[in-house]
C-alpha cells in the first residue's frame, strides 16, 4: 500500500487507508470484490504482502533515516523487528501466537531484501519445564534508553536465563 494511500490525523486519532487494490488466494470470499487480484498460492500471498510493506515503509524509512542517524539496513532490521512483533502480539491476542510464529517464520526466512534477518523464533524452557517462546530480533529497539537499568525480552542483548526470569509469571 503506497504511503500516500495512508493518512493519520493526529488530533483526533482517525487513521484512513484507501484501498485500490489486494491481493487474496483463490479461495477468499474477497476474490469477486472490486480490486482483488487472485494469487495462485500462500507464497505468492506472502511475496504480495512483503512486495506492499516496502512500498509504503521504504519511503518512511528513507525520511527518517537522516534524522536517525541509522544506515538503510539498520532501519530496515528495525522495520522487520517491528513486523514480526506487531503480528505476534496481536496473534497473542487472539489466542493465534503458535500458528503466527509459524506463518512469520514463512514471511520473513532471512532471504528476503530489503528485509534484515528471520523472524527469529525459539523456544527456551520455564523452571517447571514449560516452553516459553522468545525470539532473538535483528536490531536494537532502545527500550534501554528509556529504562537503563532494563531491556526489552526480545534484546539481542539479553541472556536467556534473563529472558525465562522475564517470561515466567511472578506467583
Amino acid at each position: 500500500m503506497p504511503v500516500q494511500d495512508v493518512s493519520f490525523q493526529r488530533a483526533l486519532g482517525h487513521l484512513t487507508v484507501r484501498v485500490r487494490e489486494f491481493a487474496c488466494l483463490p479461495g477468499d470470499p474477497a476474490a469477486a470484490s472490486p480490486g482483488a487480484r487472485v494469487v495462485p498460492d500462500e507464497t505468492a500471498l506472502r511475496a504480495e504482502v512483503l512486495d506492499a510493506l516496502a512500498e509504503h515503509l521504504g519511503p518512511v524509512l528513507d525520511g527518517f533515516g537522516p534524522r536517525m542517524r541509522r544506515g538503510r539496513r539498520a532501519l530496515w532490521g528495525m522495520a522487520t523487528d517491528e513486523i514480526v512483533e506487531g503480528l505476534w502480539y496481536i496473534a497473542h491476542l487472539l489466542g493465534e501466537e503458535r500458528r503466527a510464529m509459524a506463518e512469520l517464520e514463512l514471511l520473513l526466512p532471512g532471504t528476503t531484501k530489503p528485509y534484515v534477518g528471520t523472524a527469529g523464533f525459539r523456544e527456551l524452557t520455564g523452571p517447571e519445564g514449560e516452553s516459553l517462546p522468545t525470539r532473538d530480533r535483528a536490531s536494537c529497539c532502545l527500550f534501554y534508553t528509556l529504562r537503563p537499568e532494563d531491556t526489552c525480552v526480545t534484546c539481542p542483548r539479553t541472556c536467556d536465563a534473563d529472558r525465562v526470569r522475564k517470561l515466567t509469571p511472578a506467583v
